[in-house]
């Protein structure tokens, strides 16, 4: 949510290159106002799955794991910043650029590139998924009847034309500063729905028609009858488990925006930043462990992989629902060209790095772009296979890999040498990192592979 404050520190870039950055520039952004936009970097769309997982893991393992990747996510910043501060440039991908040259600018580049096409697919699936129920509220309908107006995919390809394009066609986005508050506003509103409706919805849901039970009715299937649905678990694994921490990794995401909130932070030293970092991550944290929680134990285990979607199985017509559907689609179209605007901005800086403006190439990549990820959420069949498959690459390559590497090429060895203990835990987090991305896609592939033969397709 938070990128508005990347493309600030870049617009200028084939002018007075990073020189600015290193001396005399001044941030004028506060602390509470650094914080908030940090804050608004790692709140994306993620929230919306962090029910699914504790599902699927148990209440104390979704714990534990939500402590872990908070604490890994801090202590990354943490290597960014020193990594930054030794050379003074405030770009995640200069950073790529000074540690391995141009191949690693390419590398940083692509990574974060992947990444946004992936929040923007998560953005756009919950417009494919909410849109259909919100109209659908608003005609009075309680069951989806299949006209091409309640179709999300229909629905996704019409916001894309007529309202993602045109803000993607701008020059600026002057509205960021306001979108990413109105975008924080929208899932505290969630938050406290989520909590509010815990207290007054009954748990074995009464109206079980057939298509009221999960998507995976294979994992549900051995529950026969309904006194087993409504307890807590504490600990459990299952076939779904392999995409708990790519969610969770996914949902902490920030890092290509701490460099430029911390150019733009005023007083900047590495420890005030770390601080925001630390604010912004504790925030959050406490956030999603209040969503995930009564998020789960509202439906435990018939909670989908997108919570806000579940509660249509309730009642389809319910106001306060119907108004969180409203603010969290607003959110997240609003949000689609924010995160379209670096990836523009990458894809430009790479291939043509010093050419001027033209609005041709400016108009055509986002075309593109929007293009793409139509078709990516058109095919997708659950919203659980983005936030696996970009939890399991991209989001693991911007927490562990690139962080550690980075550390390791630029901090001077005269400074830290090789075997030194800073140097040797950068080098086991990025091993830990790579470790984490190879095992978590081994068993979402795996999953695939099984889960579409044995259920027929999957969905």
């Amino acid at each position: 949510s938070g990128f508005f404050q990347s493309s600030i520190s870049k617009n200028s870039s084939f002018t007075n290159h990073i020189t600015s950055n290193q001396n005399g520039f001044e941030g004028k952004t506060s602390f509470g106002m650094s914080v908030f936009n940090l804050s608004n970097a790692i709140m994306g769309s993620g929230i919306l799955g962090l029910a699914f997982a504790m599902s699927n893991t148990g209440v104390i393992l979704f714990i534990i794991l939500l402590v872990f990747i908070a604490i890994l996510s801090a202590y990354s910043i943490h290597l960014l910043l020193k990594s930054a501060g030794v050379i003074g440039i405030r770009a995640y991908e200069q950073l790529g650029n000074r540690a391995f040259g141009t191949k690693g600018k390419i590398l940083a580049a692509f990574v974060i590139t992947v990444h946004n096409v992936g929040a923007m697919s998560s953005y756009l699936f919950i417009v494919k998924s909410e849109l259909p129920l919100v109209i659908q509220a608003f005609l009075g309908k309680q069951e989806n009847t299949g006209e091409w107006f309640l179709d999300g995919n229909y629905l996704v390809i019409i916001v894309s034309i007529v309202i993602i394009l045109p803000l993607a066609l701008m020059k600026q986005l002057g509205y960021l500063g306001y979108t990413s508050g109105f975008s924080l506003t929208c899932m505290v509103f969630f938050l406290i729905s989520v909590i509010y409706k815990k207290f007054n919805i009954t748990c074995p849901l009464e109206d079980r028609h057939q298509n009221a039970l999960p998507n995976d009715t294979d994992v549900h299937s051995d529950l026969n009858g309904t006194e087993h649905v409504c307890e807590a678990k504490l600990f459990t694994i299952n076939s779904q488990t392999a995409y708990t921490i790519p969610i969770l990794a996914f949902a902490f995401v920030c890092h290509p925006e701490v460099l430029p909130i911390y150019t733009e932070l005023r007083d900047a030293t590495k420890k005030r930043m770390q601080k925001v970092a630390n604010i912004s991550i504790l925030a959050m944290f406490t956030m999603y462990l209040l969503t995930a929680l009564f998020g789960y134990l509202t439906f435990f285990g018939a909670v989908e992989p997108e919570l806000l979607h579940t509660y249509s199985k309730v009642d389809a017509l319910d106001v306060l629902i119907l108004c969180v559907r409203l603010a969290v689609l607003v959110a997240v179209t609003l949000t689609v060209p924010v995160v379209l605007f670096p990836i523009r901005r990458a894809v430009l800086q790479t291939i043509w790095p010093d050419k001027p403006f033209h609005w041709a190439k400016h108009i055509g990549i986002a075309f593109g772009l929007i293009v793409i990820v139509n078709i990516l959420v058109i095919f997708v069949p659950s919203i659980r296979d983005i936030f696996g498959l970009i939890g399991a690459t991209s989001a693991p390559s911007l927490i562990f890999i690139l962080p550690g590497i980075f550390y390791l090429r630029i901090v001077p060895s005269e400074q830290e040498p090789l075997l030194s203990r800073p140097k040797i835990q950068a080098a086991c987090f990025a091993a830990l990192g790579f470790i984490f991305m190879v095992m978590s896609l081994s068993f979402i592939i795996i999953d695939w592979v099984t889960g579409q033969s044995r259920s027929g397709g999957g969905h």
